[in-house]
């Protein structure tokens, strides 16, 4: 077969720049690959952490090339082959990804459609793709797998070829089955914990006594001892055993953690006047945002609140694991559940001093986490550990001590907001002032590695203080920061601390949680300062009118105006829109108070735009609002002597089943609007909406993070 002509039949001009991650990834190739036995591979660079992206990108892709959907296989992220998409976060995988997928997909329609014209002589116009089939008129026919040549789509991507109308998508907007549930459910291996590799071995590290302490004296004689014991790794201070049974590196650890002396240590903010520590610490102060305009009339009242969530833990139920193997000196391979494999990829670069195309990192499922926790660091003890055992695949996993106390916590923060009002209770000025560490100190982003056993090798790198993401992509401690409604004048202040006793990095929504918390809290308060209806309150200042669909949308749903007052009950409501540029969340909460705060009911109303799998987006709001309902009622992080002491469920509590409230998901779909990301939106919205709930069921307001019996005593008094 000769090979077409690089140009594809198309309907538009070439945009300027190409749309999604096509703009930084234009090799076609790179993107899927079309298999004679009718197989297509799609090979996205964003990975699945449980939020079902996988099946969400196989939809885009099959309604764009015309197929079956079960014609689609999802490949794994893996730096040797796939795209480079970044890191798997800020709920971009629909509009980054997704958008890719989709125009790539509309090319290769057309790349094939224009084959297969010059093949059967007739016009590409004249052809339809019904499931891989290319038929036209009469008996002329033949298919993508027979034409089916890996030439076609060696070429960059131009983006020329529109992608179907959403009236004529068939896939997408339907709730398909994901890829991923029917292994987890009849347990097969398909997480990285589970791997059935031959011959595996096990690793294990010992930590210091405390973060900062120095390793000064070890006696590891009895690990040494163990029948099974293939390697005691020193390199520095830090500390770890190659074992060919996992019950024999887990005895070594704890012989080695007994023979070892620490000496030193960072001094660690304990768990009383976290508001008051934060505040007076070192900062970088910075204006994030204003605007200045007009009042609606002179100012007769000022208010001023403050707002506190303390540091958490990502808490998954699965703990941290990675899997390396080194096969010569010069070269070593990795499976990790990082949600950045090229990320990771650039700081084990750093580390290792390796040519970086001799570092292969390949994703693999694990816990989710929804942010930066320790499948990064895991990574890098098993590639040190698997250097002692060249040729040897290692297995290296944290135990549930080491995913609390030593992985990246989401930073606490606290939000001081101000309003001055005129006569009549509108806002005439919104001041806004953020004291926190920044939300991320990911991998691959800063000239020195973030990884913790990079802190602890004997050529060690400094911890250096967290960053924020600019306020334009989303940013990170400001994240939401800028009120959604229509205040004339507001000013956005941030404190980024200088000191970062605790590692503090990206976890769900970022700073958005603690900022929507705040803003719609103080708004509630000052909605009553003047009798207002919250419900109401919002829709007459909400300048959106997306923005009002969703709250009116939640209100409906939950009956708000046909709520019965009732002694030790409330109901609230809070509404964001994510990154200010993103989904529409609307969340009414209904609790009851009596010795704690039980969540009965929470409906959701959101806006994603175009809705690629209504399913998937049902699932991750009601994962969001659990999560959310977790982190404000129970969950906080312990310092406790100098060290991160909630390190059990015990001491660090997170929701149980019999606590998980019903959750209500109201979609308001517009499939003729761009597609944006489900993931992080009603985080902010549920605990603001959780909070206002129980000022209407007691008339106390709290303002500090979690919401328990202790604080609600508290804000009575």
């Amino acid at each position: 077969m000769s090979t077409p002509a690089a140009t594809p039949a198309t309907s538009a001009a070439a945009p300027a720049k190409l749309p999604g991650s096509l703009e930084t990834n234009r090799r076609i190739s790179k993107w899927i690959k079309i298999q004679s036995d009718g197989v297509i591979e799609i090979t996205p660079g964003k990975v699945d952490i449980g939020q079902g992206i996988s099946t969400a990108l196989a939809q885009i892709a099959a309604d764009e090339l015309g197929v079956a959907f079960e014609r689609i296989r999802m490949i794994p992220a893996n730096t040797a082959t796939s795209p480079d998409e970044g890191v798997t976060s800020g709920s971009q995988s629909i509009q980054e990804s997704g958008t890719a997928v989709r125009w790539v997909c509309a090319e290769v329609r057309a790349i094939y459609l224009a084959a297969a014209a010059e093949r059967l002589g007739v016009d590409p116009a004249s052809l339809r793709v019904e499931d891989g089939n290319i038929i036209g008129e009469g008996n002329a026919g033949t298919s993508y797998w027979e034409l089916a040549d890996s030439r076609l789509l060696d070429r960059d991507a131009t983006a020329t070829a529109k992608p179907k109308l959403s009236t004529a998508r068939a896939i997408a907007g339907q709730a398909i089955q994901r890829l991923d549930i029917p292994d987890k459910v009849f347990g097969r291996r398909r997480f990285i914990h589970d791997q059935p590799i031959e011959g595996i071995l096990h690793g294990r590290v010992a930590r210091p006594a405390r973060p900062g302490a120095k390793l000064t004296a070890l006696d590891d004689t009895k690990a040494r001892a163990l029948p099974g014991v293939l390697a005691i790794v020193r390199d520095g201070s830090f500390l770890g055993v190659v074992a060919e049974a996992e019950d024999i590196a887990i005895k070594a650890q704890e012989l080695l953690a007994k023979g070892a002396t620490w000496e030193g240590g960072d001094t660690l903010p304990g768990n009383d006047d976290l508001k008051g520590w934060l505040t007076k610490q070192p900062a970088e102060t910075t204006i994030s945002a204003k605007q200045e305009g007009n009042a609606t009339g002179p100012k007769v009242k000022t208010i001023r609140r403050e707002y506190t969530k303390p540091y958490i833990a990502h808490a998954s139920i699965g703990p941290s694991c990675a899997i390396a193997i080194w096969p010569d000196e010069v070269s070593v391979r990795v499976m990790s559940h990082s949600q950045g494999i090229y990320n990771l990829r650039a700081d084990l670069q750093k580390v290792l001093g390796l040519p970086l195309e001799k570092i292969v990192v390949q994703h693999a499922e694990g816990a989710g986490c929804y942010g930066h926790n320790a499948a990064d660091d895991v990574a890098l003890d098993a590639v040190l550990l698997a250097r002692a055992v060249p040729g040897r695949h290692v297995r290296m996993l944290w135990t549930r001590a080491e995913e609390l106390a030593w992985g990246p916590l989401g930073p606490a923060q606290t939000v001081a907001i101000e309003a001055d009002l005129d006569a009549s209770g509108g806002v005439v000025a919104w001041r806004h002032d953020i004291w926190a560490n920044g939300h991320t100190s990911r991998p691959g982003r800063s000239k020195i590695p973030t990884l913790l056993a990079g802190y602890h090798i004997e050529k060690a790198f400094p911890m250096e203080p967290a960053v924020n993401p600019p306020l334009a992509g989303g940013g990170g401690s400001d994240r939401n920061s800028i009120p959604a409604y229509d205040f004339p004048n507001w000013c956005v202040t941030n404190h980024r601390l200088l000191t970062m006793p605790v590692r503090a990095s990206a976890m769900r929504s970022l700073g958005g949680f603690a900022n929507v918390f705040a803003i719609e809290s103080f708004v509630d308060e000052l909605a009553a300062e003047w009798g207002d209806d919250p419900v109401e309150w919002r829709l007459r200042h909400l300048p959106d009118p997306r923005a009002r669909a969703v709250v009116e949308a939640a209100a409906r749903r939950a009956g708000w105006k046909d709520w019965k007052k009732r002694e030790g009950f409330g109901h609230g409501i809070a509404y964001a829109r994510y990154k200010h540029t993103q989904a529409y969340c609307a969340v009414i909460a209904e609790v009851e108070v009596d010795a704690a705060v039980r969540v009965h009911r929470l409906v959701a109303a959101i806006d994603v735009g175009e809705i690629i799998n209504p399913d998937g987006v049902i699932n991750q709001t009601e994962g969001g609002c659990i999560q959310a309902a977790s982190w404000t009622l129970l969950e906080a992080v312990k310092i406790e002597d100098g060290r991160v002491a909630s390190d059990s469920w015990e001491s660090y509590p997170i929701l149980k089943f019999s606590d998980v409230p019903k959750v209500e998901v109201e979609l308001v779909n517009r499939p003729e609007e761009r597609a944006m990301g489900g993931g992080e939106h009603t985080m902010g919205p549920v605990a603001a909406a959780i909070a206002n709930a129980v000022n209407d069921a007691l008339g106390v307001r709290v303002r500090e993070l979690p919401i328990t019996p202790e604080r609600i005593v508290a804000a009575m008094s």
